[in-house]
């Protein structure tokens, strides 16, 4: 198998005309890799996102041909995908004020071109949720906001509308799921690629606590930082750490990694109702 990519959270290979995708135990944040890893992250991710994309098969096809037929030194946290042409867009779908939409509403009073209410404040629930794509920058830069316009420049029109619609779709699914499990989806950033006939294909990972914000419903308050089962507790601590949030990234103690295993651990198991077998 050759190397096609090494990203900041996953490898892709290229076998015969698949792909495998192989989610690794490494954690970005502020688009630095940190360079200590989580423990069962790979296999957390691959088992979750294969979960949604049965959760979701009926609003968009997915690329996941199979988790099984994969090589034995990834098994667990490697999927066999279809190859796909990538939309130059990271797909992203916000319900609540939070993370770099909420300083962008503080600065803009809304965020991608989408006006928002005055007064909303981090944590708020927007009127609807709205479509906030972004640039997917390479690894070390940061991606930027973008308008819906920005998008149909990009990809077209109908094309442009198809995204927003199907992120808005996933997004509700998710949401609707989540809540029946006592969990807020805050946002979540999805990737889309184009099949060979066309057609747009869910892709990389979905619903994850890499990709959303997950916040237990009965400690959601506006006006604070919520309690999160995703990786914006490693956010938090980096930003106790004094690093310019330029690489090198820096090590992670052995207690904060532990906190965010078992945060990952529970956002699987309160979300799929199975508990993690490892």
């Amino acid at each position: 198998m050759e190397l096609l990519h090494s990203g900041k959270v996953r490898d892709v290979y290229q076998d015969g005309d698949d792909l495998i995708l192989v989610a690794s135990d490494r954690v970005s944040v502020y688009d630095a890799v940190l360079p200590t890893p989580i423990p069962e992250k790979g296999k957390l991710l691959t088992r979750l996102s294969l979960w949604w994309f049965g959760q979701l098969a009926d609003l968009v096809p997915d690329h996941v041909l199979s988790a099984t037929d994969v090589p034995a030194q990834w098994a667990g946290r490697a999927i066999r995908c279809r190859r796909l042409r990538m939309v130059p867009v990271e797909c992203i779908a916000r319900g609540y004020l939070a993370g770099l939409g909420l300083r962008e509403y503080q600065a803009t009073g809304g965020i991608c071109g989408v006006p928002l209410p005055p007064g909303l404040v981090e944590g708020s629930r927007l009127p609807e949720p709205i479509f906030t794509p972004t640039t997917k920058a390479p690894v070390g830069e940061h991606d930027e906001f973008i308008t819906f316009d920005d998008v149909v420049a990009q990809v077209g029109a109908g094309v442009a509308d198809d995204l927003r619609r199907l992120t808005l779709a996933v997004y509700r699914r998710g949401a609707e799921r989540a809540a029946a499990r006592g969990l807020i989806v805050a946002d979540t950033k999805l990737e889309f690629g184009w099949a060979a006939d066309g057609s747009l294909v869910l892709a990389d990972e979905v619903l994850t606590p890499d990709s959303s914000r997950f916040w237990p419903a009965d400690d959601w308050r506006p006006g604070r930082a919520q309690f999160a089962f995703d990786k914006q507790f490693l956010r938090e601590w980096a930003n106790t750490t004094g690093w310019d949030r330029k690489p090198p990234a820096p090590q992670v103690p052995p207690e904060i990694v532990e906190a965010t295993r078992t945060r990952y651990r529970e956002a699987y198991e309160r979300l799929t109702g199975h508990r993690w077998q490892g």
